[in-house]
């Protein structure tokens, strides 16, 4: 599930108008605005999200923004925000979206997203260095380590299986997806595990005590990253995890064998590396 493409549906009426039908006091600009949303929500709905698709909608933030250029107001720092959620959040391309949020904190400086924008930007800007990261993470490259402690408060770090075929597995128990693959993994895992298959599992979760819940009844008995961030979790954040379930099976030395492999593929890639001599 892309997170992305969802959250700005649902950021367009609840960020920008507070989830409340427009009202008569409020601005013209805001009023405009949200009818220019509306044309951009119906062509998310449709599954058009590229610039190309959403080229008149952008050239009516354009004009907007041209017509109310002399009210410095939260209402007209709505439009040159949601232009660049626009980039940021539905094309991914934070190349465009960034310096549109560099204008909102320096032309909107006193309005209340003005003031947020500084906090924007590093978010935008720690996305961009995790998506170098990412762009790196091929097959036959090396994954690069972390040193965190699992949920028991133990030592994890992908050098402590030196030797085992590990697959890194970021999840979460409230995505559909993930759930639908775990009767695969647990399959993979029980049949290879004595045979030096290791899983470490990433967990998206927010609420630890339905995650632990839910590994004792599904008996996952792999070890479990967790820190209750959500999406915001610290090594799916490091590696620009954006959409899950996502997994990279490694070798015995932690270089990429594959990723995101789904069914009777996971088993038959852990069998051919394990038999590897």
């Amino acid at each position: 599930m892309n997170t992305r493409f969802l959250s700005a549906l649902v950021a367009t009426s609840l960020l920008l108008f507070g989830g409340r039908p427009f009202a008569a006091e409020e601005s013209k600009a805001k009023a405009e605005l949200e009818e220019l949303v509306g044309k951009v929500q119906v062509k998310l709905k449709d599954g058009k999200t590229t610039e190309q698709d959403l080229e008149d909608e952008l050239k009516g933030f354009d004009r907007l923004l041209a017509k109310y250029k002399e009210e410095k107001t939260d209402d007209v720092a709505q439009i040159l925000m949601m232009k660049a959620m626009l980039y940021v959040q539905v094309m991914e391309d934070s190349e465009k979206g960034l310096p549109l949020l560099k204008q909102l904190k320096s032309d909107f400086p006193e309005t209340s997203l003005g003031k947020k924008a500084e906090d924007m930007i590093a978010s935008v800007e720690k996305q961009q260095e995790a998506d170098k990261v990412k762009r790196t993470l091929v097959v036959g490259s090396k994954f690069p380590d972390f040193e965190e402690k699992d949920t028991a408060g133990k030592p994890l770090a992908i050098a402590n299986y030196k030797g085992k075929v590990v697959l890194l597995d970021f999840w979460a128990t409230w995505c559909g997806p993930c759930v639908a693959e775990l009767p695969n993994v647990l399959k993979t895992y029980e049949k290879y595990h004595e045979q030096g298959f290791e899983i470490i599992g990433i967990s998206l979760d927010k609420d630890e005590e339905a995650l632990n819940k839910f590994i004792k009844q599904k008996k996952m008995s792999w070890v479990q990253f967790f820190d209750g961030k959500g999406w915001q979790n610290k090594l799916a954040t490091k590696y620009g995890i954006n959409s899950i379930p996502a997994t990279y099976l490694l070798d015995g030395e932690g270089k990429i064998i594959a990723k995101d492999l789904r069914g009777d593929a996971l088993a038959a890639a852990v069998g051919k590396a394990l038999a590897k001599p």
